[in-house]
């Protein structure tokens, strides 16, 4: 039998992109039928987080103030961000990422290796401590346990 391990971390910020507010309803053979909603009280079965902020904007400005405004914020342990389709071509948000001292997980529900072509690069993954792809929902979940770790 295995212990049993907690995992406590005092703030975890996830940031979604463009189009992920329809997670559960777009495209369900792709990004399943789960809705961002759950991600919360996954995390929270598994990692014990005392703040989870959860932004989801259709906008890159948007995006890149939270990293800035949460990336700098001494208190926040990780950020988890799925930029969505401004990965593959977002240059800002990859600069974004760099400037900031809190480590950054990309996640993509979808294993975009296995996508179309331009959506196998991600230009913000190289800013990042790693990369999440193709665990559905659940690599919410692990990108959380790994900040925890940190």
């Amino acid at each position: 039998m295995r212990p049993y391990i907690t995992l406590v971390i005092m703030k975890i910020v996830i940031i979604n992109g463009p189009n992920l507010k329809l997670t559960g309803r777009r495209k369900p053979e792709i990004y399943g039928t789960r809705s961002l909603e759950e991600v919360a009280s996954m995390i929270s079965e598994e990692v014990e987080v005392e703040n989870l902020v959860e932004i989801c904007t259709n906008f890159e400005g948007d995006i890149i103030e939270a990293i800035h405004k949460h990336g700098f914020d001494p208190e926040t342990d990780g950020i988890i961000i799925n930029p969505g389709a401004l990965a593959h071509y977002s240059y800002a948000i990859a600069d974004a990422i760099e400037a900031v001292p809190a480590p950054v997980v990309e996640v993509h529900i979808s294993n975009i290796a296995a996508r179309e072509q331009f959506r196998r690069t991600s230009v913000t993954a190289a800013q990042c401590v790693g990369v999440i792809s193709g665990l559905g929902l659940y690599g919410y979940v692990a990108a959380a346990k790994f900040i925890a770790q940190l």
